[in-house]
């Protein structure tokens, strides 16, 4: 099931990001008492009780504002907000209420989307309740009173939030068809690819309306096989400011990574691969799917005996931390090796999906802590019990050991090679859990 994706949206300077960082755990905005600080939109994963979802931290809104950052701020807010499930419209207490506030909420109220009203900075719920009720005459529900800085009432707020969570579940259990993510950078081709893919195999079987407004799932056919395919690519900025324009891109990738069992992240081939493919492919790494990176315009590049090693190469150097991943030459324009994409996306699926018997995963391991002895710390070796597979999609498997703090990542990727030496695992990451138990368990 894919996690819901929440947005915290308001005007500069009320607290978003100070929200941000206490939900997410970690500073990942920077967080300052000036006015659009926070120009990017970040993401971060975050639990509440038995929920998972992303969070969104956008620039402040101001709406009536020509300044160029401010408007591509309000440009960001408005991308998180149709790509949101809900919305946290957060306001300031001790600023009370303003008229871009109202401006705001008109906005919101606009996107049909479910909000929970915020009033941030209330230190004190005695000192500022009377305060707090000013809010309600923004008309969007119930504000509700939290400190972002003292971490005060934020369990409240999220009990709010997750009620307003969907049901995808309905959705994905009625629907098996592969379901394939085409995401990268502006202007890399993901458009022309998924037209091609379907003018090619002239089995368009339906447009459907995605679960964000900028996106539409495909339904392609190819050898009697039916796939959906997630396009990203629908992102064209209404004005003509050009900066950052990358960064609009990385929020859509998080919302159709996550609906996806396969992402291709689309490269171009006459750019190479960019500071943004690596973070949209470490999205994809992270929520364990299946990885395929194609590389595009390939007829755009004049070549000799080694272009596919050099740009081979040079690709695993840039995105070393998925050297597992299928690599691609294509061209969207020619139709070059576009056949191959549905073979790959098939292997992909079935290594993300493939169970491992324990007693044949336990042989691997016996073999390779013979052929390379575990790390010792102070005298003290680390001794692995056992391995089981837990779960799919990704691969998951839990290695039961003496002593967890001796098992070194170095120890668990020379495992990980070990086991896809012997079973390929060809596209998909592989997750290790490390345990301890006592000896005589």
């Amino acid at each position: 099931m894919s996690r819901p994706v929440v947005a915290i949206v308001g005007r500069p300077n009320v607290g978003k990001s100070t929200l941000f960082n206490a939900l997410a755990g970690e500073r990942i905005s920077i967080v300052k008492d000036t006015p659009g600080v926070t120009r990017d939109r970040i993401y971060a994963d975050v639990s509440w009780l038995d929920y998972n979802f992303t969070m969104i931290d956008t620039g402040g809104i101001e709406p009536e504002s020509g300044d160029v950052i401010l408007s591509q701020m309000r440009e960001q807010a408005q991308i998180a907000i149709d790509t949101a499930d809900v919305i946290i419209f957060i306001t300031d207490v001790k600023q009370g209420l303003v008229d871009s506030d109202s401006k705001v909420a008109d906005m919101l109220r606009r996107s049909h989307k479910p909000v929970v009203l915020v009033v941030n900075k209330v230190d004190s719920f005695e000192k500022y309740m009377t305060d707090v009720y000013e809010f309600y005459n923004l008309g969007i529900g119930d504000p509700h009173p939290i400190s972002a800085a003292s971490m005060l009432g934020l369990g409240d707020m999220l009990d709010e939030v997750v009620k307003h969570f969907p049901d995808s579940s309905k959705q994905d259990d009625d629907d098996d068809r592969p379901r394939v993510a085409i995401v990268g950078k502006p202007n890399v081709g993901k458009s022309s690819l998924i037209n091609k893919l379907a003018r090619e195999d002239r089995v368009i079987v339906s447009d459907i309306a995605g679960t964000t407004r900028d996106a539409i799932d495909t339904a392609i056919k190819y050898d009697g096989m039916e796939y959906i395919f997630i396009d990203t690519a629908g992102l064209r900025r209404k004005n003509k400011i050009k900066e950052d324009i990358e960064r609009y891109s990385i929020i859509r990738a998080v919302s159709a990574v996550e609906r996806a069992d396969v992402v291709i992240v689309v490269i171009d081939a006459t750019e190479g691969v960019t500071e943004q493919d690596a973070k949209i492919a470490g999205i994809a790494h992270e929520r364990g799917k299946g990885i395929i990176i194609a590389v595009n315009k390939w007829d755009a590049i004049e070549k000799d005996n080694n272009t596919v090693k050099q740009h081979t190469e040079k690709i695993r150097q840039i995105l070393s931390f998925i050297p597992y991943a299928e690599i691609l030459f294509i061209s969207a324009k020619s139709g070059q090796r576009l056949n191959k994409i549905f073979e790959l996306i098939d292997v992909v699926i079935e290594n993300n999906s493939m169970r491992v018997a324990t007693g044949v995963l336990n042989e691997i391991v016996t073999e390779a802590v013979a052929m390379q002895q575990p790390p010792t710390d102070k005298g003290k070796r680390l001794k692995i019990y056992y391995v089981t597979q837990v779960s799919v999609k990704p691969p998951t498997f839990v290695i039961f050991v003496n002593d967890k703090n001796l098992m070194h990542f170095s120890y668990t990727r020379y495992l990980e090679n070990r086991i896809r030496d012997t079973f390929g695992f060809r596209g998909t990451a592989l997750k290790f859990i490390t345990r301890e138990r006592k000896e005589n368990e």
